[in-house]
């Protein structure tokens, strides 16, 4: 493990360091941690199937930043021209991919049960902006539409948090005989979860907030405390026995709401961002070592099938579906509908239920189907990202589509994702 830590160092330096170049290659960090981690398991630098309780306590924190983050970057504020949009997607596209999704699972895997299958439905429902960075952050794109693909990404992995958790709260109450037990018990950890993540947040926002008027702090160290608070949400919703994963999304929201302007938030939660970065790259090297080790069981034609139908149609019918009356053009729709890369929550998801769930065969079903939809998701989306961004962004310069080209706020920068050859001098 010391081997394998010292390499992921080593790389980490040299990624960013290069990280321009990188980007004109269309590479992202994904696919290049990715393949690390698969190539280090096959030379045996590292063997990941003894690290259980270090890859999901990684795994585990890595989440709980990229969720806090997310939910604070999203100010409601800066979303009231495009809320007609994302609350479509949100609240109509995401349901039903779910719920296709879910559907699917249980024609080409009927032995998993059926919380398995919604498990593995809503932990493929979630999309990375990082892996599209090429298109979310590129400047030939509207504004309108990149804010769209944003707001999405930053709040489905929080909104799918309570269903997977709750499929498998539901699969461990049905294995242990008391089904409406781990139901019961589901429903209060989400509960307790968001009233910790809400109290928690805000408090702390207030805080860091009132110690920057009256400059009681350091203002190069204040954002240290926007780190913490995650992870005091996370820990201390364990201890009230609720859902850390929810309380720290949620008191990302109302962190940012207890902030006073825009400025403040994006400033104060920098850390958290390049955290969950540093902490990202590692999930996905860890997540390319266990899938390198699992190769054989992740190619069938049944995870094959699910992945390529969960990455189109999916995807793209139910962003279809949502976006009808909208006034989008059919291009941008299709656009919105391809560009939902899955991605670090989905992964998260799998490594949580591996490690949390009693080892048995529909969960190692589950696992892999994930595994493969994540790998495909990543050279696709990837090397598609910024070439079918150049093309849709001709497109609109040649057509001036009237509701794409509406003034909107331009994307906050996702630090998981490489910047595309230009984007560096448009964003600043």
């Amino acid at each position: 493990m010391a081997a394998a830590i010292c390499v992921f160092a080593v790389l980490v330096i040299l990624f960013v360091s290069l990280s321009a170049r990188f980007g004109r290659a269309y590479l992202t960090g994904p696919m290049v941690f990715l393949v690390a981690g698969g190539g280090l398991a096959v030379m045996s630098v590292v063997e990941p199937e003894g690290e259980g309780a270090a890859i999901r306590t990684l795994a585990e924190v890595t989440l709980v930043l990229v969720l806090f983050h997310d939910a604070a970057e999203l100010q409601p504020r800066e979303l009231r021209s495009d809320s007609g949009f994302t609350v479509r997607l949100l609240l109509v596209g995401l349901p039903l991919t779910i719920g296709a999704g879910y559907l699917l699972a249980r024609a080409l895997f009927p032995a998993i049960g059926v919380w398995l299958a919604l498990l593995l439905a809503a932990a493929l429902a979630p999309t990375d902006a990082g892996l599209g960075g090429a298109t979310v952050l590129n400047p030939v794109v509207p504004a309108r539409v990149r804010r769209i693909l944003n707001v999405e990404s930053g709040l489905n992995d929080g909104l799918a948090t309570p269903v997977v958790f709750f499929a498998a709260a539901a699969t461990a109450g049905f294995t242990d005989g008391s089904t409406e037990h781990g139901l019961v018990e589901a429903v209060l950890d989400v509960a307790v979860g968001a009233f910790v993540g809400g109290s928690a947040g805000y408090l702390a926002g207030r805080l860091v907030q009132h110690a920057r008027r009256h400059e009681w702090a350091e203002r190069a160290v204040l954002p240290l405390a926007a780190v913490a608070v995650p992870i005091l949400c996370y820990y201390g919703a364990h201890v009230l026995g609720g859902n850390g994963f929810i309380a720290a999304f949620v008191a990302g929201t109302a962190f940012a709401a207890s902030q006073t302007s825009v400025a403040d938030v994006h400033d104060t939660v920098a850390y958290t961002g390049l955290t969950s970065t540093f902490l990202g790259f590692g999930v996905w090297m860890v997540f390319g070592a266990v899938a390198a080790g699992s190769l054989a069981a992740l190619v069938t034609w049944q995870n094959i099938a699910y992945a390529l139908v969960s990455l189109t149609a999916l995807r793209m019918v139910p962003v279809a579906l949502s976006l009808l009356g909208s006034g989008l053009r059919p291009q941008t729709i299709v656009f919105v509908g391809w560009f939902g890369p899955r991605g670090l929550a989905s992964i998260i998801f799998a490594l949580i239920a591996y490690e949390s769930l009693e080892a048995e065969p529909a969960v190692a079903t589950v696992v892999g189907v994930i595994a493969t939809t994540v790998v495909i998701s990543v050279l696709a989306h990837g090397l598609t990202a910024s070439p079918w961004a150049q093309r849709y962004g001709s497109w609109v310069g040649r057509t001036r589509p009237t509701v794409e080209l509406a003034e909107a706020v331009e994307p906050v920068r996702h630090h998981r994702h490489v910047a595309p050859p230009g984007e560096r001098t448009q964003a600043g």
